[in-house]
């Protein structure tokens, strides 16, 4: 785990990156949210960054996210997404751990999730598969709007997200983010909810996602360091 003092400076720069970002994409700053990756980051490392003023987390797996959450229950204002697949055997958990859940996937999902919480509806966002990569949960391009008509009973769909596949230029991830930009626009016309957020951009690409309008962007390793 790196030192108070470094988590502090890296989440310090992450920011003004994102926020320069915004800016160039002649953005308000302030519609960016920066949420902490912390998937095998020890609680310790999860209040160095509260210290510095971090306040959103996101997780890849309920039963570690809830061990976690239980070990800062002292800290206020926390709040957790979960950013990774959800199985359905973790429905219930994650239903009542989660202030937004971006791996919505299935209508049978959006149904699990319905049934657990009716009210108020589970906040999640619809993952989409953008490159058709095998290796990759969410669904294809062409399904988004009939997930989406399926769900919105069950679940208040808030927007999208995507993981572009890897690539050592940030420029490459572009034209997903692009495209999944457009897709959410055509999506809200089409089906009149409001999609407010669009969840795309890590640690390599983040500032690229924000240019494309990324409204959160899940960010570890630029802040906690390379994983252990």
């Amino acid at each position: 785990m790196l030192a108070q003092d470094e988590i502090a400076a890296r989440l310090a720069s992450v920011r003004e990156r994102a926020a320069r970002a915004a800016r160039r994409a002649r953005r308000d700053p302030a519609t960016v949210r920066v949420v902490l990756a912390s998937k095998t980051q020890p609680p310790e490392a999860i209040r160095a960054a509260y210290a510095a003023g971090a306040r959103e987390f996101g997780e890849n797996y309920v039963q570690e996210a809830a061990a976690k959450q239980d070990a800062l229950a002292d800290l206020g204002g926390l709040r957790w997404h979960l950013i990774g697949h959800l199985q359905a055997n973790k429905v219930r958990a994650a239903a009542n751990r989660f202030a937004l859940i971006h791996s919505l996937n299935s209508a049978r999902l959006a149904a699990a999730l319905g049934r657990v919480r009716p009210a108020p509806r589970v906040p999640v966002l619809i993952e989409v598969n953008a490159a058709g990569e095998a290796s990759k949960s969410g669904v294809a391009a062409t399904e988004v709007e009939r997930l989406a008509e399926a769900a919105r009973a069950a679940v208040e769909i808030l927007g999208l997200m995507t993981i572009p596949p890897p690539a050592p230029d940030p420029e490459r991830s572009r034209r997903y983010f692009a495209a999944l930009r457009e897709m959410r626009d055509r999506l809200a016309v089409a089906t009149g909810l409001a999609l407010s957020e669009l969840s795309m951009g890590m640690s390599d690409d983040f500032e690229v996602a924000i240019e494309e309008g990324a409204t959160i962007v899940r960010v570890g390793r630029a802040i906690f360091g390379e994983r252990a």
